[in-house]
């Protein structure tokens, strides 16, 4: 059984990394069995989060009208998770928005995982669900389930269980997930960034005529977040 990892695991507005964002991240780091940090927060995704999703979760806009944006969080969530195999359920799903918001801010994310999902289709071929709510329900396992920090202390638990059921020991694998192409903003996004730069006299951290179609919807996120919407999207 390892022994070394850092259980993780996010809630975001959707599926799709390159268009969705994260809005809570819990992470356990575990060295020789013994936890030497934890990260557990709301993160404010600088807009509105879909009904379906507050559903799930229960995370809403009040709860995390005052939550650092993840511009303010990314290196903190790599270094936490530095030098260490993520493990958690469906992990690369959490993998592919973490690797996609460090990319945003230029640095490179690269992680070996363990899969407490794959894990259980191994060990526990005959339930008829390896989610993680039915896995804490097999093995007694009372948790908050869609709460990031919750959950990634569930998955930590279920590969204790499971490596105890299990003849074989796991060895973790290299993450793969494809980065989105960066592809230039569209002249609207171009347009609409401008407007809020002039109206709130902010500055952002690239050149207008190199932005990205992902860095200025993160940036016109942010600032509206922050001060509010410009109605005209023109500037005028």
């Amino acid at each position: 059984m390892l022994n070394s990892y850092v259980a993780l695991d996010i809630e975001t507005t959707g599926l799709n990394p390159a268009k969705d964002s994260i809005i809570e991240v819990g992470a356990i780091r575990i060295e020789n069995g013994t936890v030497t940090d934890m990260l557990s927060t709301l993160v404010n995704p600088g807009y509105h989060i879909p009904d379906r999703i507050t559903d799930i979760t229960g995370i809403d806009d009040d709860m995390v009208k005052d939550a650092p944006v993840i511009d303010s969080l990314i290196e903190r969530i790599v270094g936490i998770t530095e030098g260490l195999p993520l493990l958690g359920h469906n992990i690369i799903f959490d993998y592919s928005f973490i690797k996609k918001a460090a990319a945003d801010h230029s640095i490179t994310y690269e992680r070996m995982g363990i899969d407490t999902y794959k894990f259980a289709k191994t060990v526990l071929p005959d339930i008829p669900s390896k989610s993680l709510e039915a896995l804490c329900g097999y093995f007694g396992i009372d948790v908050r389930h869609h709460r990031a920090y919750d959950d990634a202390g569930s998955a930590s638990v279920i590969y204790g269980k499971l490596c105890e059921m299990s003849c074989k020991e796991i060895a973790p694998v290299q993450l793969v997930y494809r980065l989105p192409k960066r592809e230039p903003a569209t002249p609207r996004q171009k347009s609409y960034l401008a407007a809020l730069i002039r109206r709130y006299n902010v500055s952002i951290p690239c050149d207008m005529d190199t932005v990205t179609k992902s860095d200025a919807s993160r940036m016109i996120d942010r600032i509206m977040s922050e001060y509010g919407i410009v109605r005209n999207r023109t500037g005028n």
